[in-house]
């Protein structure tokens, strides 16, 4: 790649290192990795609705394998750098993915978390200038632990944020006990990258959904609605006026957010308790400031009807490629060839921005390159 060449990145793309993957094939109770007779590669299971499969294999009953299979394309570097190459991938951003160190003992996450972000660090150092990664915080940690992780990891050369779930401490991510947390990431100069897990509660999808509609519902719907109402409790509790520095970079195109911003304005100027706490005010920031301001929303969205709505809310400039990867792989054809992870959203940028080259090359990989600072280390 030459120096007056905008980059392809990836900015949403996920690994487990192999510490990672020790962590979970030693539990008992979900997240957990297990291998079953007969089947080709080991499975990740993190969902309640899994854990009840699990729990009839383990009593004799016949159930289809629970969770999904853990292939190479999860923790194998030269897997990853496969991928990109396949795709013109000049870079990627690699991250945990959920749930991350959440699940994680008090007393053990501070060492855990160091020794997976070192293990991060160590990956992107075997490929100069094509790795980046986000790191995984010990969130589960004191606080006096928790801050001195987000001091660490500012110190890793290839670290250029942290991914960070939307539970938060476990009260979600408008409990003031994060206040510091945020301030000291803000004062790092490091970029949130805000991704769901939990999702919403399992009996909103109904008696039919874990045997009928497969994981379609919850990640489909529920996914990006735990963004929204993240960053809406979050915009309530006027964190992003607290902590005017933080910046944020919010998984699948910001959930619903780009979509819902002016029905939650109309909310806010029309309820009578805020108007009569003096929350609405001329000088208020409104959710649409925010978005242009301290939010940044990824491309993940895969048709270009809802990146456009994206583009709009957020800006241009704002707007990050990614693939997903390893998630999502395609069904039909051979896991080493072409993903339609990758395709669909190339397609959907392309199609959004039309002839607009200057800003297809933006959200490709322009924009990630100057946020993120992604061509120090080329």
């Amino acid at each position: 790649m030459s120096s007056t060449t905008t980059p392809v990145v990836d900015i949403h793309t996920h690994m487990y290192p192999p510490e990672y993957v020790k962590l979970l094939e030693s539990r008992s109770e979900i997240p957990l990795i297990r291998r079953f007779a007969g089947a080709k590669d080991p499975r990740y299971i993190i969902l309640p609705a899994e854990a009840e499969s699990l729990d009839k294999i383990a009593q004799g009953e016949s159930a289809n394998l629970p969770g999904r299979p853990v292939t190479s394309h999860y923790s194998l570097l030269t897997q990853k750098i496969h991928f990109m190459d396949t795709h013109k991938i000049d870079i990627s951003v690699i991250s945990l993915a959920n749930p991350w160190l959440d699940f994680v003992a008090s007393d053990e996450a501070g060492k855990t978390a160091e020794d997976v972000n070192h293990e991060f660090e160590a990956m992107c150092g075997e490929y100069p200038g094509r790795l980046f990664f986000f790191a995984t915080l010990p969130l589960t940690a004191p606080e006096d632990v928790l801050l001195a992780h987000v001091d660490f990891v500012k110190g890793l050369k290839h670290c250029r944020g942290v991914i960070l779930g939307t539970s938060g401490l476990g009260k979600g991510l408008d409990d003031p006990a994060l206040i510091p947390v945020f301030k000291a990431i803000a004062t790092a100069g490091l970029v949130i990258f805000l991704h769901p897990h939990y999702g919403l509660p399992s009996e909103v999808w109904g008696p039919r959904a874990t045997a009928e509609y497969g994981h379609v519902l919850p990640l489909a719907l529920g996914f990006p609605l735990e963004t929204t109402i993240a960053v809406a409790r979050m915009y309530l509790a006027g964190v992003f006026d607290q902590v005017p520095d933080l910046r944020m970079l919010l998984a699948h195109s910001g959930g619903t957010l780009p979509f819902l911003a002016g029905r939650i304005e109309s909310c806010i100027v029309h309820d009578g308790h805020l108007v009569r706490e003096g929350k609405v005010t001329p000088e208020r920031r409104t959710v649409w400031q925010v978005l242009k301001e301290q939010i940044y929303l990824d491309a993940v969205i895969y048709n270009e009807v809802g990146l456009k709505a994206a583009i709009d809310a957020s800006g241009v400039d704002r707007l990050m490629f990614g693939t997903d990867h390893p998630f999502f792989p395609p069904l039909q054809s051979d896991e080493q060839g072409e993903w339609e992870s990758m395709t669909w959203n190339k397609n959907a940028v392309e199609k959004a921005l039309g002839s607009n080259n200057e800003g297809v090359k933006q959200v490709m990989g322009g924009n990630a390159a100057k946020i993120l600072r992604l061509t120090e280390d080329a």
